[in-house]
């Protein structure tokens, strides 16, 4: 839906921001990884680079410590593996879209911005930001504020 210009992209379309994404983590969001999620390695320099899981180049296998994504050789720098905990999940917006369940109203669109409208603590709740993926972060961590 919205534009990259401003936006952080992945294969040309919007992505949530990162730290949207760690503010939703941190608001109690569990992720349990499946092929197409977008996820990326904070704190390491590597912010901007957005990986996706696939099971013919990063896959997650179940150890008894918990899940690691590996890396099938595929990756020109040195990283083999990774702990679960250690990445970090970027929404898509049907996710997002997704999360927010029921309590999703609607996506308006008004010039350049994006409002997603859902029922926050028993009323409707507008969350508006310049992307579509960003406004339904922001209502999906409205959601989870509220909830805590």
């Amino acid at each position: 839906m919205g534009g990259c210009v401003a936006a952080a992209c992945v294969y040309g379309q919007p992505m949530l921001p990162v730290d949207t994404a760690r503010a939703l983590r941190d608001a109690g969001l569990r992720w349990t990884p499946s092929n197409g999620d977008q996820f990326v390695v904070p704190d390491r320099g590597m912010d901007e680079q957005v990986f996706v899981l696939s099971d013919m180049t990063i896959e997650v296998q179940d150890h008894p410590a918990g899940p690691i994504i590996k890396f099938n050789g595929t990756t020109e720098w040195a990283l083999d593996s990774l702990e679960q905990s250690d990445a970090l999940w970027v929404p898509a917006e049907h996710q997002l879209r997704h999360l927010l369940g029921a309590t999703f109203v609607r996506l308006e669109r008004s010039g350049d911005s994006y409002t997603v409208v859902a029922v926050v603590d028993g009323s409707e709740s507008p969350a508006r930001a310049e992307t579509a993926e960003e406004a339904y972060g922001r209502a999906l961590l409205d959601l989870l504020q509220s909830l805590a």
